[in-house]
C-alpha cells in the first residue's frame, strides 16, 4: 500500500475548537489538490458527529472532482446519535467541537462498525471510502469494565472490515490509536492490519526503544506506517498542550527542557522545527505523515514538510539531546 509522505487530516471541517466557514474548508480542499495530483485524506465519524465527513463531500462536489480523484480513509467507531437543541453541548467531548447540529456515540462490534461505515458513506455522498480502521480501540477498552467483552467487539468490528476487503467495497483495513501498546496488543491478538496511525508516538519527545523497535516490526512485516503526533499535540511548537492535555512545568519539567534545546538548535542551524519534526518520522521507517491545518495558505507548508531533509550534522547534534 502507496501513500503519499502527507496525509491530510479533517478534524478541523467538524468544527474541532472553532466554527469554520464553508468557504475556508472547500478552500482548504482545493490546496490538497495543489499539493498531490491524488491527495489522501483522513477522517472519522467522530470529527463534528460526522460533520467533517458532510463538508468533505460538499467540498469535493463544489470543486468538481470525482471519486476516483481521492483517497478517503476514515476512522469509524462513532455514529450520530440525535440532534442537538440549540446551543446544547455534544455529550462527547464537550467543548472541543463548536456549531454541531448532532450528538454521536461510539459502537464498535461487528454490526455497530458496519453501521458507521454506511453512515459515512452517506454522509460523503457517493464519495468512495477507501480505507478504514477502527477508531481509538484504546479508549473503548479504558471505557469498558469488561476488558475481554470490549477486546471480543474489537474483535468483531475488524471481522467485518476485513470482510468489507474481501468484498472489495475497500481497499486496506487499518488502526489508529493513542496509545500505541493497544496496537501491538491487537497486533500480538492475530489482527494484521493493512496499516497503522500512531496518534500520541513516536515523536522527537516520546520514543521509548520498546515502540521503537514494534515500529520496527510492523515495518518489517509489510505494515504502512502513519504518524499524527508529531508535533506532541504541538507542545514541541511551542503550544502549551501535550498529548491532548495541558502542560504542567513542574510535572512536564524534562518535556520544557528538552523543548528548549530542540528548538534553540533548530534556530542554531536555521531550519524549520516543524519539518524537522516531520522527518523524524521518516527517518524511524515510517511511510507517511498526517497534519492537520485549518488554514489553506498552511496546506502546501505542510505538504512540502515530506520532502524536506536536514543535513547529517545536525542529526548528529539533535542525537546526543534524544
Amino acid at each position: 500500500m502507496r501513500l503519499n509522505p502527507i496525509i491530510f487530516g479533517t478534524s478541523c471541517l467538524g468544527n474541532l475548537y472553532r466554527e469554520i466557514p464553508m468557504e475556508t474548508k472547500v478552500a482548504v480542499a482545493a490546496e490538497w489538490f495543489k499539493a498531490y495530483e491524488h491527495p489522501t485524506i483522513d477522517s472519522a465519524g467522530k470529527y463534528g458527529a460526522g460533520l467533517s465527513l458532510e463538508c468533505i463531500g460538499k467540498a469535493l462536489r463544489t470543486l468538481g472532482k470525482t471519486p476516483g480523484d481521492i483517497d478517503i480513509s476514515v476512522k469509524l467507531g462513532w455514529r450520530r446519535s440525535r440532534r442537538l437543541a440549540p446551543g446544547e453541548e455534544p455529550t462527547f467531548e464537550p467543548g472541543a467541537w463548536k456549531g454541531l447540529e448532532w450528538d454521536a456515540v461510539q459502537d464498535i462490534s461487528h454490526d455497530g462498525i458496519l453501521w458507521c461505515y454506511e453512515e459515512a458513506k452517506s454522509l460523503l455522498g457517493g464519495y468512495k471510502v477507501g480505507l478504514v480502521s477502527v477508531h481509538d480501540p484504546d479508549e473503548f477498552l479504558a471505557s469498558h469494565v469488561s476488558r475481554q467483552q470490549a477486546l471480543d467487539d474489537i474483535q468483531g468490528a475488524y471481522e467485518a472490515l476485513f470482510g468489507l476487503k474481501t468484498r472489495g467495497e475497500v481497499t486496506a483495513v487499518g488502526i489508529g490509536a493513542k496509545d500505541w501498546r493497544v496496537i501491538r496488543e491487537l497486533w500480538n491478538a492475530g489482527i494484521r492490519f493493512d496499516w497503522a496511525m500512531f496518534a500520541c508516538a513516536p515523536t522527537l519527545l516520546v520514543h521509548p526503544p520498546e515502540l521503537l523497535d514494534f515500529v520496527k516490526h510492523l515495518k518489517d512485516a509489510g505494515v504502512t506506517l502513519i504518524d499524527s503526533a508529531v508535533f506532541n499535540g504541538g507542545f514541541l511548537m511551542g503550544s502549551n498542550m501535550l498529548d491532548y492535555r495541558e502542560a504542567d512545568p513542574a510535572r512536564d519539567a524534562a518535556a520544557f527542557a528538552f523543548r528548549d534545546r530542540y528548538l534553540a538548535l533548530c534556530r542554531f542551524h536555521s531550519l524549520d522545527p516543524a519539518a524537522v519534526a516531520v522527518e523524524y518520522a521518516f527517518r524511524l521507517g515510517f511511510d507517511s505523515v498526517a497534519l492537520n491545518t485549518s488554514k489553506p495558505q498552511r496546506v502546501a507548508d505542510n505538504a512540502a514538510y515530506g520532502t524536506h531533509r536536514s543535513p547529517e550534522a545536525f542529526w548528529s547534534e539533535i542525537n546526543a539531546i534524544l
